[in-house]
């Protein structure tokens, strides 16, 4: 087994030197000294076993029951290693084996229907709400933020997110807005208390936010204009002048993108705008990595534009602006992480030790596979005619200066 663990590690073009020690006291070395150092070790020949037959799953299951330590270098030091040089494509044959069979199996037999919409959500989104206090901005976006200028700070990249968005939405007074995903209420709030849209109503499937939200509404004193509704969005009725998602598309599912687009279609009206904010692929269609479906985020998927673009135009949607976000969600994931570890003992008091474990590999994972891999995030911009948005992009910047404006305003008068 020694000697087959290090043969794995031999030929998986690793980015630094990463030192592995097995459950035998076995000892060798692997990569190269270009890029940062790690040490690991094994506590169990099962566990080395398991690593061979599925590394993509099981890294992440050995690191939270500690069978896989790390002794030298840190968890971002050790996935560098690991996927610095593989850009999104796994060397390794037992992963690249599984990873198609997966695919093939999401395409046959996963559906998110309402009912298991709402157990996929239940599982992370309802969570203890003090668990995300802990190391999400005070308006609590769970989704990638903008980091517009270097160094600013993950509050300041939020709030340059909801400027960003809220200027692609073209959102202003009078607007109707449905937004789709809308977490704990901070989008939704914004666009009516800075961009002075006339109402939103925010749908999710998951109770805590749902609460949460509509307390927040309720305590800024408008809930006459942002209401909050457990809601499927295959439910949603009415048209709206702006649509907006936000982080909630990537649990949509492939099967389930053609009645999405068309019941956006039917509710964005014919001079509408919708702003679709999700996580996506650069690379060719694949299964999402299999811990993450497993213990993070069940139903998941993150697209490529291949598997966006044809139910969009089969809908009857035209594509009117696309951004790619590159990196900004790696800095928002090290962000979060640092909170996150920096208050690791609240973290355990709320749940236990193996849960701190596992979401650390869950944000430092993921801050990896943005930062190295192929994930990204992206802002398609919709509209039902082609003569909605303005023609050049020079009122996205008008718009944030002036949405700063307003917020400035909002703060001197608090």
């Amino acid at each position: 087994m020694d000697r087959i663990l290090e043969k794995a590690f031999a030929v998986s073009g690793l980015g630094g030197r990463l030192t592995v020690t097995t459950a035998s006291g076995y000892r060798f070395h692997a990569g190269d000294d270009l890029g940062p150092e790690a040490a690991i070790r094994f506590t169990d020949a099962a566990a080395e076993r398991a690593l061979l037959l599925d590394p993509e799953l099981r890294f992440g299951e050995l690191y939270t029951d500690e069978r896989l330590l790390i002794e030298r270098g840190t968890l971002p030091d050790f996935l560098a290693v690991l996927l610095a040089r593989n850009h999104g494509s796994p060397p390794l044959w037992p992963v690249r084996g599984r990873g198609l069979a997966r695919a093939l199996r999401r395409r046959l037999l996963d559906r998110n229907d309402p009912a298991r919409a709402r157990s996929n959500v239940a599982q992370h989104y309802d969570l203890d709400e003090r668990l995300y206090g802990l190391f999400l901005d005070p308006d609590l976006q769970y989704s990638c933020a903008y980091y517009a200028e270097p160094d600013i700070g993950l509050d300041a990249a939020q709030a340059a997110k909801k400027r960003h968005i809220a200027a692609k939405l073209l959102a202003g007074p009078g607007c109707r807005v449905l937004d789709i995903g809308c977490g704990w209420g901070g989008l939704g709030l914004y666009l009516v208390r800075v961009a002075g849209c006339a109402s939103v109503r925010g749908i999710t499937l998951s109770r805590e936010q749902r609460a949460v939200a509509a307390r927040r509404s309720a305590e800024a004193g408008l809930s006459d204009r942002a209401a909050f509704v457990l809601e499927d969005y295959r439910a949603t009725m009415g048209r709206f002048d702006r649509i907006v998602s936000v982080g909630m598309f990537e649990h949509v599912g492939p099967a389930h993108y053609d009645a999405y687009f068309q019941a956006c279609r039917a509710r964005l009206a014919e001079d509408g705008v919708m702003l679709l904010h999700t996580i996506g692929r650069t690379g060719m269609p694949a299964a999402t990595n299999p811990w993450i479906t497993r213990y993070i985020f069940p139903g998941g998927h993150l697209p490529t534009l291949s598997e966006i673009m044809p139910p969009i135009e089969a809908a009857g949607l035209m594509l009117a602006d696309v951004e790619v976000l590159r990196l900004h969600y790696a800095e928002t994931l090290r962000d979060w992480r640092a909170r996150f570890l920096a208050r690791r003992e609240t973290v355990e008091r709320l749940y236990d030790a193996r849960f701190g474990r596992m979401w650390d590999w869950y944000l430092a994972s993921a801050e990896a596979a943005f930062r190295y891999e192929d994930a990204v995030v992206f802002q398609l911009q919709l509209t039902r005619r082609n003569d909605v948005v303005p023609r050049t992009r020079a009122y996205i910047a008008e718009a944030e200066a002036r949405l700063a404006r307003a917020e400035a305003g909002l703060r001197a008068h608090a």
